[in-house]
């Protein structure tokens, strides 16, 4: 697509990346791959850093990983679960430091691009908690957590009729395809925006410099909400996981 003599990409560019190597094979190395194993580096660094010379008055990697863990501790896995649930905790804090880093490479420079934005990540992430959730139902309730759902109390017989054929697939499918879904849709909506007013800055610089200003202040501006998103997909995706896992503890639920 082009605009003038500006050439714009297409948009299936903004997603695909050439393999960097072991070119071919399944195991290929691109963009994508690279920048989860770098992620995944940076979260070690960070707990392998926090959790040596622990002092009283943290600092550092430290005061990064206690913030993390307190943050995850207090306001997701007490708040969903229960206060006898934080051997969650761990669990949950990794999740939602490995997304979130994984969501705000599409705000550093020269890199731009978050490997959520790829369903294969948000899928294996989702598929995941859907494999705990289960193994954690079935290992705390029996059978009773799939009856359970698939025959609430309180509700007509005939209506079971409609009702469980519903929960079927809303605890088969619906729960693990939303979870890939929301995260998916939400960093891939911010990567074409962010790519689309960089685009415009570029040609807007390059034909019409009187305006450039416009375009670039917006993209600043889109670049901060895009930050906050960043975060807030990682919590949300942290929280529902804590929600499917009380769940799978508490029949309540």
């Amino acid at each position: 697509m082009s605009l003038g003599v500006f050439v714009f990409p297409p948009i299936d560019e903004l997603f695909r990346w050439k393999d960097i190597a072991f070119k071919g094979q399944f195991y290929a190395i691109n963009k994508t791959s690279l920048l989860v194993m770098i992620s995944s580096v940076l979260i070690l660094a960070i707990f392998v850093g926090g959790s040596r010379r622990m002092k009283l008055v943290p600092k550092g990697f430290q005061n990064v990983l206690e913030m993390t863990y307190e943050f995850v501790d207090r306001g997701i896995t007490r708040d969903v679960i229960g206060n006898d649930a934080t051997r969650f905790t761990p669990f949950l804090g990794s999740l939602f430091l490995f997304i979130l880093f994984l969501n705000f490479w599409e705000v550093i420079p020269f890199i731009q691009f978050p490997p959520t934005s790829r369903f294969a990540i948000p899928l294996f992430l989702a598929l995941m908690v859907y494999v705990l959730y289960w193994f954690l139902g079935f290992k705390h309730q029996g059978i009773k957590y799939l009856t359970g759902h698939l025959f609430p109390a309180g509700v007509p017989l005939a209506l079971y009729i409609l009702v469980t054929p519903i929960e079927l697939v809303q605890i088969l499918l619906v729960r693990p395809f939303s979870l890939a879904v929301r995260l998916l849709a939400n960093m891939m909506a911010g990567h074409i925006l962010l790519t689309a007013l960089a685009l415009l800055t570029a040609y807007t610089l390059k034909n019409a410099p009187i305006i450039a200003l416009g375009p670039f202040a917006l993209n600043i501006g889109v670049t901060a909400f895009e930050i906050l998103v960043g975060f807030l997909q990682a919590y949300i995706f942290t929280l529902l996981t804590a929600v499917y896992i009380a769940d799978s503890l508490h029949a309540e639920h």
